[in-house]
């Protein structure tokens, strides 16, 4: 069984009305994926009582916190063959398949894109600012396909993760097999907030996340239209939800309000491309990433 570290925090003044996760993520130097599992181990506690991540800070509070001593990074793993789109001294693309986590969530886990790039390129390991990234700039839903894109430095790395926060510097485009009534184009900014393992639109009032997506139709067969989504910023499942509430939900998404389609075990969803200033020669870059053959198949069938 591994050790753990008790860490006490006491609230001060300029806390007050805090989260309680951002409050211990900035006192500890934590991720949020690490925050989540600490709130799902029930190993954080105000006064002595349990607590929730979003509950408001008062002032002289204890906060404690239980924080496993094992080791948190990425294990090598070469289960998982990479397909490499792009690579260059400073950074690599690859391409997820759908059903593959992004990174791990617990210590020693294994079978995600993060733990093939640790076994392929050792040095990733110490790359980014949780141990489990392994350089990855950004990530995909597990049930997403494509490109994705890893800084081999931790100068590259920040450069990258800085263009990703920043609305529209990197240029971002899905495509996705939609059913429902849809414009030829359009563009969708909606707030969205977090509802347990999904997110959804905002309530007057509510705390939410900016969110901008565009959209295109490229071919059309009745109701069902493959599209071209660009993102403009970065929320989870953004692309999912945005599509879902004006009415034309991805095909496969049952969590979305999509069906389910014959022959497909996922939902039609893929990272086509990415666009973006590289972060040492400041030249234009893209990377592209073909479909793959399960959504190929279930296009050419509904949307020839």
């Amino acid at each position: 069984m591994s050790a753990t570290t008790r860490h006490e925090l006491k609230v001060p003044a300029e806390a007050e009305g805090q989260r309680l996760d951002l409050f211990i993520g900035e006192k500890l130097s934590l991720s949020r994926n690490r925050l989540k599992a600490l709130f799902e181990a029930d190993s954080v506690r105000v006064d002595g009582r349990k607590a929730k991540k979003g509950q408001p800070l008062v002032p002289g509070q204890t906060v404690a916190v239980e924080v496993s001593d094992a080791p948190v990074g990425a294990v090598a793993d070469a289960t998982q063959t990479l397909v490499v789109l792009f690579e260059d001294d400073a950074l690599i693309a690859v391409d997820k398949p759908a059903g593959v986590p992004t990174q791990p969530i617990d210590p020693g886990e294994t079978g995600t894109i993060a733990n093939a790039l640790v076994s392929r390129w050792p040095a990733l390991a110490g790359v980014g600012a949780d141990p489990r990234e392994a350089g990855l700039c950004h990530r995909l839903d597990v049930e997403t396909s494509g490109a994705l894109l890893v800084a081999k430095t931790p100068e590259g790395w920040a450069r990258m993760r800085a263009a990703f926060s920043e609305s529209g510097a990197v240029d971002k485009r899905y495509l996705a097999l939609v059913r429902g009534p849809l414009a030829d184009e359009g563009e969708i900014e909606l707030p969205l907030v977090h509802a347990g393992d999904h997110v959804r639109p905002a309530i007057e009032g509510e705390e939410a996340r900016p969110a901008k997506s565009s959209f295109k139709v490229l071919r059309r067969r009745g109701v069902v239209s493959l599209v071209e989504v660009r993102l403009f910023t970065g929320v989870l499942h953004q692309v999912r939800a945005h599509l879902s509430a004006i009415g034309a939900p991805i095909i496969g998404d049952l969590r979305y309000g999509g069906r389910a389609e014959a022959d497909l075990s996922r939902f039609f969803l893929h990272a086509a491309s990415l666009t973006f200033e590289h972060p040492v020669s400041g030249q234009p870059t893209r990377v592209e990433s073909p479909l793959p053959p399960e959504l190929t198949r279930v296009l050419e069938r509904l949307a020839p």
